[in-house]
């Protein structure tokens, strides 16, 4: 949905919440599904995708005349693509999913051909005449244990960098831009906002990357400072930022403040446990799915303490009875359901920086990512996908239209 604004701020949903890896799996999901979001929406006029596609999916929608057929489609249907969640490059749905999603990674030349080719679609599926960007979400570099140095972290960046010259290729061509938006997430090389700004300050803009990438485009070091700025930055999602415990004003302040961009917001909550007890611990064992990675940070006072999975963190608590401390898990919930039975949602956080999107926009990419909704316990999807999907939206809605 394109909300307005100077430039325009885009809203929707993250169709990685329909199980599916195929590109005609993924088509038919769109088919199925988008319509009835916008029945329940009740909405008028255009409806942006967030569309998500693994690595089969991006090979398929490549083949013959896929993609020309699926832009006829959305043009006649008054849809159109302006995200792509390039995030899950394999199976996401109904196995174990765990630390194999961030695989493979910027450490591996795959990743880079893999988010070269997501961005040679997504340009091509940009509405024409218009001066919309379009933006990829990708992994945080690797999961944390697989980047012990410096140069692991360099690594990652010049491969960043590489992609960034196909970026420069094809607005070259075509006129338009597409952003790569790295996504921090607990236990990962890029936990947080503020190791992300470190990164893209002390790899994606050092001498070395700016010499490779102006000899790559023929272009000045000012000039490739300037094309890697505006080019490479990160995708917020809240939920992750709420789980480390990040401050909502910071975040951004932090990434403005050091010159970088926040292309994409990821609206997600997650659940918040104040105190955890007994009680809580047994609530939580509810939650512990075997497909995704649930990571916990735990707050005492001052001190953070990280778990790589829910398992960890509740036989930790069990062995050492740390009542009274705080904890945040990364389980994507319904923004609208703050009740959660032992606990509640991290929508607090999500309600504060909506505020400040709101009053002092800093993205024009809003996507509402709850992919967890088929590990949900079952109380909480009772409605069904549509519907919530659905309700979320008009939950963001409610909190930008104050």
């Amino acid at each position: 949905m394109n909300l307005g604004g100077s430039p325009a701020v885009h809203l929707t949903y993250c169709s990685n919440i329909h199980a599916g890896e195929s590109w005609s799996e993924i088509r038919a999901n769109l088919e199925s599904h988008i319509p009835a979001v916008r029945r329940h929406l009740g909405r008028d006029g255009s409806f942006g995708i967030g569309l998500r596609l693994g690595g089969r999916a991006s090979h398929e929608l490549g083949l013959g005349q896929e993609l020309d057929r699926f832009r006829g489609w959305l043009d006649d249907n008054g849809l159109y693509v302006f995200t792509i969640n390039g995030f899950p490059h394999g199976k996401f749905h109904g196995a174990r999913v765990k630390e194999r999603v961030y695989r493979p990674d910027w450490l591996e030349d795959e990743r880079l051909v893999y988010t070269d080719l997501l961005a040679e679609q997504l340009t091509r599926l940009l509405p024409d005449g218009e001066a919309m960007a379009g933006s990829v979400s990708t992994v945080p570099g690797a999961f944390r244990p697989r980047v012990p140095s410096h140069d692991d972290a360099r690594a990652m960046a010049l491969r960043m960098v590489r992609h960034a010259t196909r970026l420069h290729r094809l607005e070259g061509e075509s006129g338009k831009t597409v952003t790569l938006a790295i996504e921090p997430e607990p236990h990962c090389h890029m936990e947080t906002i503020a190791e992300t700004v470190t990164f893209l300050s002390e790899h994606i803009v050092s001498r070395q990357a700016l010499e490779l990438f102006a000899a790559n485009t023929a272009t000045t070091t000012s000039a490739a400072e300037e094309f890697l700025r505006a080019h490479i930055g990160i995708c917020l999602d809240t939920c992750h930022a709420a789980v480390e415990f990040e401050d909502h004003t910071e975040c951004v302040n932090a990434v403005e403040r050091n010159g970088f961009h926040i292309f994409k917001m990821q609206l997600s909550a997650g659940l918040r446990v104040d105190g955890i007890t007994d009680v809580t611990a047994r609530a939580l064992d509810r939650w512990n799915d075997d497909v995704y990675l649930h990571q916990v940070v735990a707050r005492t006072g001052s001190s953070l303490e990280r778990f790589v999975d829910l398992p960890q963190a509740l036989a930790n608590f069990r062995l050492h009875k740390s009542t009274g401390t705080d904890w945040r898990v990364h389980f994507h919930v319904p923004l609208f359901r703050r009740d959660l039975g032992a606990f509640i949602n991290t929508q607090d956080f999500l309600e504060a920086i909506l505020e400040r999107q709101r009053n002092l926009p800093f993205t024009t990419h809003l996507e509402v990512e709850t992919y967890t909704w088929d590990v949900l316990p079952s109380e909480f999807r009772a409605a069904g996908v549509d519907e919530d999907i659905a309700r979320e939206l008009a939950w963001v809605l409610e909190q930008l239209e104050r």
